[in-house]
């Protein structure tokens, strides 16, 4: 192990446990562990400007924040197999309504509305523009809305 090597594990050996209760603290223990990885990844891929902050750990915390934010990994609404996975708070209809959707709508709907996705990153990702994210996003809740007999009001 060279020296910067040596310096970047020392670093992260101490700066670690906070950063981790910190971002488990806001994000909850499986989302919280993934972005303090994901923040210690970012902080060895640009050490040279990292280790030359005044604040490095709240520097690495707000990486932290942003990369939990971007996207989950997991979704927030299980659909698929949802009426078989005993989650009695599942709607049982969602997976077949989810079906039912065009597969844009699909796509636009399950990564906005169950992996937090913007619909900035829906449009790149996709390569349409983000009036047409709006639009099918509108188009599948409705859609989804009617199938479950459920309005946006509650």
């Amino acid at each position: 192990m060279d020296a910067v090597e040596a310096e970047f594990v020392e670093f992260a050996r101490t700066i670690e446990p906070g950063l981790r209760v910190a971002l488990v603290a806001a994000h909850g223990v499986e989302r919280g562990r993934e972005v303090t990885n994901d923040a210690l990844v970012y902080a060895w891929s640009h050490w040279e400007r990292v280790r030359s902050l005044d604040n490095p750990g709240g520097f690495l915390f707000r990486v932290g924040q942003r990369k939990a934010r971007r996207r989950r990994l997991t979704p927030r609404i299980p659909w698929e197999g949802a009426a078989n996975d005993g989650n009695p708070w599942v709607e049982p209809r969602l997976s077949q309504a989810l079906k039912a959707l065009s597969p844009r709508q699909r796509q636009v709907v399950i990564l906005i509305e169950s992996y937090e996705w913007t619909q900035r990153e829906v449009a790149e990702l996709l390569g349409i523009g983000l009036s047409s994210v709006q639009t099918h996003l509108e188009r599948g809740l409705e859609r989804l809305r009617a199938a479950l007999r459920v309005s946006d009001h509650g």
